[in-house]
């Protein structure tokens, strides 16, 4: 038998979940089928939440899973649209009592509506996620752009830091001991031992003053 199962979601423990959890209820959620968690938006990994995809209260083909709205199920965009997929790939519905076009009623005959209301929420998410995306880097690169520049990079009057990355530092005794390992003098663990550097560092090290050579 299918089950209508309701989810509700606030940040913190000094929230009230009360608003969401009577909104569940006025759609016809049972008291005992609704499932909370106080947990960031941030992280899927919430108790209450993994409990619809893994273990005894997984949510099966033909079950429903009723929100209030989408950042309930996460604040990430990216993970609101790979979570809505999962729903949507094992025949789970997904009622958002915010957005009505996900509540019409449709019989088993004619599921394809269902399956192209998801289709169309996915796409519309993703869209919406890489807009986002190009509007913050938009504006990250214009804001770079009206940087004033001193010592020919440009650099942050509220901050006075560059911006880019800083440029490379080596050991005082660098060149000594490259040019030792380089000719086979020590070995590659023993340089990175006198010049204290794990072995990432050094190769990145290495590999950057073999280019400039």
């Amino acid at each position: 038998m299918s089950r209508i199962v309701g989810y509700a979601r606030v940040s913190s423990k000094e929230q009230n979940l009360s608003r969401q959890i009577e909104a569940l209820k006025n759609y016809g959620v049972q008291e005992e089928n609704i499932l909370t968690d106080k947990a960031s938006g941030k992280d899927l990994n919430r108790p209450a939440y993994t409990s619809l995809k893994v273990g005894f209260g997984k949510l099966v083909k033909g079950d429903t899973l009723v929100i209030k709205s989408l950042d309930r199920l996460s604040r990430n965009k990216n993970d609101i649209q790979d979570e809505l997929r999962y729903f949507q790939q094992n025949g789970i519905r997904v009622v958002v009592l915010d957005l009505p076009t996900t509540m019409i009623s449709i019989d088993e005959k004619n599921s394809w509506v269902l399956d192209m209301i998801s289709n169309i929420l996915i796409e519309v998410i993703s869209s919406i996620a890489e807009q986002e995306r190009l509007t913050i880097k938009a504006r990250q690169a214009e804001g770079i752009a009206v940087m004033p520049v001193r010592n020919g990079k440009r650099y942050s009057r509220k901050t006075g830091r560059y911006t880019g990355r800083p440029r490379t530092k080596y050991p005082d005794d660098w060149d000594e001991i490259y040019f030792k390992w380089q000719s086979k003098v020590i070995s590659a663990t023993k340089a990175m031992e006198l010049l204290g550097l794990k072995p990432n560092t050094f190769y990145r090290l290495a590999s950057h003053y073999k280019s400039k050579e």
